[in-house]
């Protein structure tokens, strides 16, 4: 897991219009969370629609090394049985995550309060990827990690035998770091107690929740504090997940910025903790609609149409908007290239420390197709001529990290000079039928010799 083989360059361009349903993958954030939450059940969690990328297929199989029975039914349908809250056994082998920094980070809190020890590895991306953001807190419970200079992986995690619960303030907006804290918690007595300043997605609230948990979320003037009461017994869940916003993004802003487009996404995931890009969309002029809006598993969910957008305008992002959306702002960039006007991107140095240093990355490849980018530590700004106007034509580093390879891949549709990438094969990270599921909404893609 930790390489996923030779590179595989890859180039689209323009070929016409973006039409019909697009299907997108389940929810990444929710399948990894619904196997680690089944796997700490006592008794069967079953799942569908489960996001079967590299990410989660590297979740699911350490999960199974931690004593975990995990199977694919012949359906589709994932079937956990869970070793109860404490019951991770110590793995045998090294555990290899490939590409998932939510999944690294996420299965060191859930063992780092049980006496076991567990040594992580990745890919190259992974290994280049900061550790202490989530060691730190977990040293708090009792654990110990020893790792690589700045707390890289490969690390070995050894867990607490006698946890504590903690106190913990988010230095920093992070959804992951808030959850590997929470999973640590839930095997230490008395009550864990996370208070994030910004607000930040909340699927590991709701879903401890929905396994039995006691969780309280209270807003004051200190920021969000999220309460959990450890050592509980986690009920077996069934878990219908909702198809991912943040892969929905490239199909729907593709449909945005290629003329005459029209595309219908199906029960995509409108947590209010996630659907800053759409909002930042709207706020642009995109002709976007929501139909069919509903709750499912929780989750409020809806039927998302996206139609070419030729008068969008250059907006400033409203920074407290980011944690909402961090994940969503390599693709924003490539629509802000093709509407009219600056678009200002603020409080976003997470960015920063993603599988790539993604605003240098966007901002390189950008530059070379012909954008103009500016870009401070915690910002970036790109600006806009309207449709078609950035030139194109360059082939770009994708840099291991599958958004930036798909978001250089829709500027490429739609522009008649086109976009290389130089590796599109991190994209079967998390969106393993992104090639088939463009082309049949009326895409071109070439792979091109290495």
């Amino acid at each position: 897991m930790s390489g996923h083989g030779p590179a595989q360059p890859m180039t689209a361009r323009k070929a016409g219009p973006l039409t019909g349903t697009a299907l997108v993958p389940g929810d990444k954030s929710i399948s990894h969370r619904s196997l680690i939450l089944g796997a700490l059940s006592v008794g069967e969690t079953r799942v569908r629609g489960l996001l079967e990328g590299d990410d989660v297929l590297a979740t699911a199989e350490a999960m199974r090394a931690f004593g975990a029975s995990v199977v694919r039914n012949e359906d589709g349908e994932w079937v956990i049985h869970g070793v109860g809250t404490g019951g991770f056994g110590e793995p045998e082998d090294v555990i290899d995550c490939g590409n998932a920094g939510t999944g690294v980070r996420l299965i060191m809190g859930a063992m780092a309060t049980t006496p076991i020890a567990a040594t992580f590895t990745g890919d190259a991306s992974l290994r280049s990827r900061p550790m202490a953001r989530i060691t730190d807190p977990l040293a708090l419970f009792g654990a110990a990690a020893h790792g690589r200079a700045k707390g890289r992986l490969p690390l070995t995690m050894i867990g607490a035998a006698n946890p504590v619960p903690v106190r913990y303030t988010l230095p920093v907006p992070s959804a992951q770091v808030k959850s590997t804290v929470l999973l640590a918690g839930l095997n230490a007595p008395g009550q864990t107690v996370v208070i994030e300043p910004e607000a930040t997605r909340d699927h590991t609230e709701r879903m401890l929740r929905g396994f039995g948990a006691e969780v309280t979320v209270e807003d004051t003037d200190e920021g969000r504090i999220i309460t959990l009461t450890g050592q509980p017994e986690l009920k077996p869940q069934s878990i219908d997940v909702p198809r991912d916003p943040s892969s929905a993004a490239f199909p729907v802003c593709a449909a945005l910025i290629v003329e005459g487009s029209d595309v219908l996404v199906p029960n995509i995931g409108l947590n209010p903790t996630r659907a800053g890009l759409f909002e930042t969309l709207r706020d642009m002029g995109a002709d976007l609609t929501f139909e069919n809006t509903r709750e499912e598993s929780g989750e409020p969910v809806a039927d998302l149409r996206a139609r070419y957008s030729p008068e969008m305008q250059g907006i400033e992002v409203p920074p407290e908007r980011a944690a909402s959306m961090i994940d969503e702002y390599p693709i924003l960039s490539v629509v802000a290239s093709q509407a009219s006007g600056t678009t200002m991107m603020r409080g976003v140095k997470e960015l920063r420390v993603k599988e790539s240093d993604r605003i240098d990355a966007m901002a390189v490849g950008l530059r070379a197709n012909g954008v103009t980018v500016e870009e401070g530590e915690d910002w970036w700004s790109v600006e806009g001529h309207g449709p078609g106007s950035a030139p194109c034509g360059a082939r770009v580093e994708a840099r291991l990290d599958h958004r930036i390879a798909m978001s250089f891949l829709c500027l490429g549709m739609a522009s008649e000079a086109g976009v290389t990438v130089d590796d599109a094969g991190p994209i079967a990270t998390s969106f393993p039928v992104f090639r088939d599921l463009m082309e049949g909404l009326g895409g071109s893609f070439r792979l091109e010799n290495a």
